[in-house]
């Protein structure tokens, strides 16, 4: 593995979760950072020690990083109010991916759970600005951490962090709110550009719109022609594989997707072992996700994590979790997690010309770049003779601009989580509890209309490539450009241009 040079490390330093996994830099493995308030003032002071990297695109997205830890670290004190950060510093799944023998792993886990005693009073001691709603949300993520863990003193520290949060679940301030104008220089530092939340919501409201007349002519293909569209929706989503049969499914859909991928040569790269399987029970929360042989690792198969409900759930419960995995709704998944998403992506990534490039990921542009990858397959003409998959997309796509109206909403104080999960039932097929959780999400996640975000401003891109190279543009060109950045800041991609 090659060595960061100091200005580089000070960063990944700062996100020492992100590098280990996304990066695959294995030397944070068995350890945790310091996420007291005097280590990340001591962190925060290092960004910006030693010489800039001598490319300039480089120099400039070293320096948005810098930039952005500061706003999120220095300026807003995250640490202080949202325990996802430190969740994710204790966070142990990441070794239950064979990027290194087994032993090494597990010497590496036990290393790293010896710490968690430590890593919890650090972040009992930066935990003191919890809003209510935050911690209402997430304890259920930090209680389920425990899941598998027999040592003693680290299930004594997890006790202390829940009942820390358990406090602020119940005493907190009840307002999650960050400010309009927090929120747009959190979104602006982390990309590299201005953020105008206006303007930004007219345009979550416009694409809902455009959204909406897709998901009604593709309904139209599946003759129900002049039905409420989500209403079709609600009842597409019901027809799902079982329980027993999700994994399978997932596994067929993304040989598919994969293949499709190949025959239209929409990414630069086309190797790599994509192995479909459930997700590591420390990681049973999440329904779908992608794990990927990370840059700094060996050669070795990514991971396409699909996760059944449990068979103890209540029969209701279970239906409903299915309903995410639908005959409509999966294949999109398919494509965003593996081909021409999340798994095309970590290829090129291992192929990205620099350390800082295979390093910062820009989670806008990450997501945005998936996001993409569905309504790019609806173009290339995927399954076009099943109209299921072009709704299942645009299913996928109202829920993520509904998240993007929904955070600049609660976060600029002109919407409850009530009132969000509210536009979640109207705007989506999500009913209920699934709407709910979803408008929750925002208290925690406030910038998790990335995927829109980010989705769109490549269509921009594209757009402006596709005047301005005339007859030389091509999607082939277009994509082994953007990727070669590897995940920019969204306000650098124009340098392809």
């Amino acid at each position: 593995m090659t060595e960061l040079n100091p200005r580089l490390r000070a960063v990944a330093d700062l996100i020492v979760a992100e590098a280990r996994e996304n990066g695959g830099r294995h030397e944070y493995d068995g350890r945790v950072q310091d996420l007291s308030p005097e280590g990340v003032r001591a962190g925060l002071a290092r960004l910006g020690e030693g010489a800039a990297p001598d490319d300039a695109h480089d120099a400039e997205h070293l320096r948005v990083f810098e930039e952005s830890l500061r706003f999120q670290l220095g300026k807003l004190e995250l640490h202080r109010k949202n325990p996802l950060l430190h969740l994710s510093n204790l966070e142990l799944a990441c070794y239950d991916r064979d990027y290194a023998p087994e032993e090494e792993r597990t010497r590496a886990k036990a290393a790293h759970l010896a710490l968690w005693p430590d890593a919890v009073d650090a972040a009992i001691a930066s935990l003191d600005q919890v809003a209510a709603p935050v911690a209402q949300s997430l304890l259920g993520a930090v209680q389920g951490l425990s899941a598998g863990i027999g040592d003693q003193a680290a299930l004594a520290a997890h006790g202390r962090l829940v009942a820390h949060l358990e406090r602020a679940a119940a005493e907190g301030d009840p307002d999650a709110s960050l400010g309009g104008d927090a929120l747009s220089k959190l979104m602006g530092t982390a990309e590299g550009l201005p953020v105008d939340l206006g303007r930004l919501a007219e345009r979550a409201d416009a694409e809902r719109d455009r959204l909406m007349s897709l998901l009604a002519e593709a309904c139209a293909k599946l003759g129900r022609a002049g039905q409420p569209p989500l209403e079709v929706a609600r009842e597409l989503v019901k027809q799902h594989p079982s329980a027993d049969e999700v994994i399978e499914a997932a596994r067929i859909g993304t040989a598919k997707a994969i293949a499709f991928t190949k025959e239209k040569d929409l990414v630069p790269y086309h190797d790599g072992e994509c192995l479909v399987g459930p997700a590591p029970e420390s990681r049973s929360w999440a329904m779908a996700m992608m794990a990927w042989n990370a840059p700094g690792e060996p050669e070795g198969p990514s991971w396409y994590h699909i996760t059944p409900p449990h068979p103890s759930w209540p029969q209701q419960e279970q239906e409903e979790w299915l309903e995410v995995f639908s005959h409509a709704t999966l294949p999109a998944i398919n494509v965003h997690e593996v081909a021409p998403g999340h798994f095309s992506h970590g290829r090129a990534l291992r192929r990205a010309p620099s350390e800082v490039r295979r390093l910062l990921m820009s989670n806008a542009f990450i997501e945005g770049w998936a996001h993409y990858a569905e309504e790019l397959c609806v173009e290339e003409g995927f399954e076009p003779d099943d109209p299921r998959f072009e709704i299942g997309v645009w299913l996928e796509a109202l829920i993520r601009v509904t998240r993007l109206a929904c955070a600049i909403g609660v976060h600029t104080g002109q919407m409850t989580v009530e009132e969000g999960a509210r536009r979640f039932e109207s705007d989506t097929h999500l009913l209920g509890p699934a709407a709910l959780s979803e408008a929750r999400r925002a208290t925690f996640d406030p910038t998790y209309g990335r995927y829109t975000w980010g989705k769109l401003l490549i269509l921009d891109l594209r757009e402006r490539a596709r005047k301005e190279w005339g007859a030389g543009f091509t999607l082939q060109r277009f994509h082994k450009e953007l990727l070669h950045l590897g995940s920019p800041p969204l306000g650098l991609m124009e340098a392809i241009l």
